[in-house]
């Protein structure tokens, strides 16, 4: 069975928005990356840090999602990772209210012994030197290295190791006015262009609600995101998207162009779930029925016949 090895903050989220609000509930890059990923036939270990206040269910979830959870390193005494914040009513746009790194501050991985000749590694939004300490503990190169980081990184006093990881990676992901601050271009496909003389072969840029775009090359792939009726908490939905593509692409083993087309798919897809309800509630309870019935959505979305004269 192919091995998906996943990087990333485990974490407690408090979240508001027009809808209402949460305590502390299960959130960080990792467990949304995972949850998703476990909707494909594979086996996936989560690399993280949490404090002995992390509860018991949250491990058992994982465990019967077949999550690996042998590296998720539980300090004794210390206090997982917390982010709070609050979405503007237009849910494209928050503000964070607390963040506390706690043990996140000096977290070390260590990646186990039976997931360093991992097929592909998703690096979750991470301190670059965190990420850049994954790789260099692989015995073998990865079919597939994606790189899924954010603004805060692209700042000063992290910009030349966030290049260091980017040079190393064979994916990167990363939303609209992110390519565009780490490219320096507004027009998203100079941007890709720009982007991918850093290092990485194919490039995903993330535009929310407007779909997503793939650039490898000259070849370029557009997938819409799927119109909801509702949208109750976006938070995580880029992180369910990472964990679509990647697990469907360890799935499949098949690491071409075209096959990322469909890892588009199947992650916008499942990210369409995720914005159903807060956290990680709605890809707790999704179900085999109801991604194939949404995939069929998505098809009937995009298909269409016109004749070219």
């Amino acid at each position: 069975m192919s091995k998906l090895l996943i990087v990333g903050s485990v974490a407690f989220d408090a979240i508001e928005t027009p809808f209402g609000k949460t305590d502390k509930i299960l959130g960080g890059a990792a467990p949304f990356i995972a949850l998703s990923a476990s909707n494909f036939d594979i086996s996936s270990a989560i690399v993280s840090v949490v404090g002995e206040d992390f509860p018991l269910e949250y491990f058992d979830l994982f465990k019967e999602r077949n999550i690996d959870i042998s590296a998720i390193e539980i300090v004794k005494g210390g206090k997982t990772f917390f982010w709070s914040g609050k979405y503007h009513n237009d849910l494209n746009s928050r503000d964070t209210l607390e963040t506390q790194l706690n043990v996140l501050a000096d977290f070390k991985p260590a990646v186990p012994d039976h997931y360093k000749d991992a097929d592909i590694v998703m690096l979750g939004n991470l301190n670059p030197l965190v990420q850049l300490s994954v790789l260099d503990q692989l015995t073998t190169k990865p079919k597939l290295a994606i790189l899924d980081t954010m603004n805060f990184w692209m700042e000063d006093a992290f910009i030349e190791d966030l290049r260091k990881v980017i040079a190393r990676v064979d994916v990167i992901t990363i939303n609209d006015e992110e390519a565009r601050q780490l490219s320096g271009e507004y027009s998203l496909v100079k941007a890709a262009r720009a982007i991918e003389k850093m290092g990485p072969k194919y490039i995903v840029i993330k535009k929310g609600e407007h779909g997503a775009l793939l650039f490898h090359n000259e070849q370029i792939f557009f997938a819409p995101a799927l119109p909801l009726e509702e949208v109750f908490d976006p938070t995580g939905a880029g992180d369910t998207f990472a964990g679509g593509f990647s697990g469907y692409l360890t799935k499949t083993n098949d690491i071409s162009f075209e096959n990322m087309k469909k890892a588009i798919i199947h992650a916008s897809n499942l990210a369409s779930f995720s914005v159903e309800k807060f956290g990680t509630e709605r890809m707790k309870n999704l179900n085999r029925e109801e991604v194939q019935k949404r995939l069929q959505q998505f098809k009937e979305l995009t298909q269409f016949e016109i004749e070219l004269s």
